[in-house]
């Protein structure tokens, strides 16, 4: 026999609280993604990019001063003395253009250091050629990979790392909530090694996003998806609930928008600028272009980066144990042989609910 399920002002009304409550969520979502990616991306514009003009002499001198000032701020043009001074300042990113002005101008890119960059800098000097008459070439002295034609597969790979690892931090907290501190510390690192092969995979063997150097970016994914995952589980203790909107504004809001993956900070608002120099995201971008492009320059600096993360995320987890500890000692009852009250009961029914709705709200995102 069916019980008919009744419904009633007092169970509508709570129901309906129960999902505005949650609707909170993924309107804070909505208008952190809209702030974040809109912020960052709507309309890149140059401020401070670095440009060469190859050349000791007053023509070199002119074009150079005539083109920082045109540029109001857009520019940030210098002279250096010969062509080779200038692949070695692209090499090691010290600037993103080398024009050679003559009866056969040339422009020298590095498209590995940020392809938009580099479109940047040819559209400026392709106008100075066209005043002198003279066709331009464009000679890339820092190419991307075959199969990464665009030079922006490393901010997708970085998606895809990021992604696993956040996804992870959801179904640990949630569905693991139960478990002691070190078996989901375990998880988690188990969980980073796992995600930063499958990232290893996607960019080697399956996609060709590097031709070479494929130790080193697992090594890079490994650190990145670990520092996020220990962060995720340590914060999870203090957040609850919350930690998927946490970890969502830490590494996908404020993440992919300053890792410089699609726009250097040359191109983006001073506060996504200012987020590169010390993000994780930007520490995985540049440095896996150091690591691949680069010969390693500047690689320890994109390294310490993320073992700083890392260091962060082992600090919260230790912070997180201690509190539970507190917690457990706090609600020991002095009769360990008590069954346990209703209130106790209603309270291990609404945690294990708590999980479950954690665990719907990262499916859904």
């Amino acid at each position: 026999m069916e019980v008919p399920v009744t419904t009633g002002p007092n169970t509508d009304g709570a129901a309906l609280r129960h999902v505005l409550g949650h609707l909170l969520t993924p309107l804070l979502m909505c208008v952190g993604m809209g702030l974040a990616y809109l912020g960052a991306f709507h309309a890149p514009e140059a401020h401070d990019l670095r440009v060469d003009v190859v050349g000791s002499g007053p023509t070199a001198q002119v074009l150079a001063q005539t083109l920082h000032d045109k540029g109001d701020g857009a520019l940030d043009v210098r002279t250096v003395a010969d062509r080779a001074a200038a692949i070695t300042a692209l090499r090691e990113q010290d600037s993103y253009g080398a024009y050679v002005p003559g009866e056969k101008p040339e422009l020298l890119v590095a498209s590995a250091s940020s392809d938009t960059s580099a479109m940047a800098v040819e559209k400026v000097f392709t106008k100075v050629a066209a005043a002198q008459d003279a066709p331009l070439k464009v000679t890339d002295v820092a190419p991307v990979a075959s199969g990464d034609p665009t030079g922006q597969g490393v901010f997708f790979l970085l998606v895809a790392l990021s992604i696993g690892a956040y996804a992870s931090v959801a179904v640990i907290g949630g569905a693991g909530a139960v478990l002691p501190l070190r078996i989901r510390a375990l998880l988690a690192a188990g969980m980073s090694l796992v995600v930063s092969l499958i990232g290893t995979l996607f960019a080697g063997p399956l996609f060709h996003l590097v031709d070479q150097g494929l130790g080193g970016v697992w090594a890079l994914s490994w650190l990145y998806t670990a520092g996020i995952l220990l962060v995720g589980v340590g914060l999870h203790t203090f957040l609850r609930r919350w930690t998927t909107l946490g970890v969502m504004v830490l590494f996908v809001m404020l993440n992919f928008t300053s890792s410089g993956g699609i726009y250097r900070p040359e191109l983006q608002p001073g506060f996504f600028g200012a987020l590169h120099a010390f993000w994780n995201g930007a520490g995985f971008v540049e440095g896996v272009r150091a690591h691949v492009y680069f010969d390693g320059h500047a690689l320890g600096g994109h390294v310490l980066v993320l073992v700083l993360w890392l260091l962060a995320g082992i600090a919260l987890v230790v912070a997180a144990g201690l509190t539970e500890a507190r917690r457990r000692t706090a609600n020991t009852r002095p009769d360990p042989a008590a069954t346990p009250t209703a209130t106790e009961k209603e309270a291990e029914k609404e945690a294990e609910k708590e999980a479950e709705e954690e665990i719907e709200e990262a499916v859904a995102v």
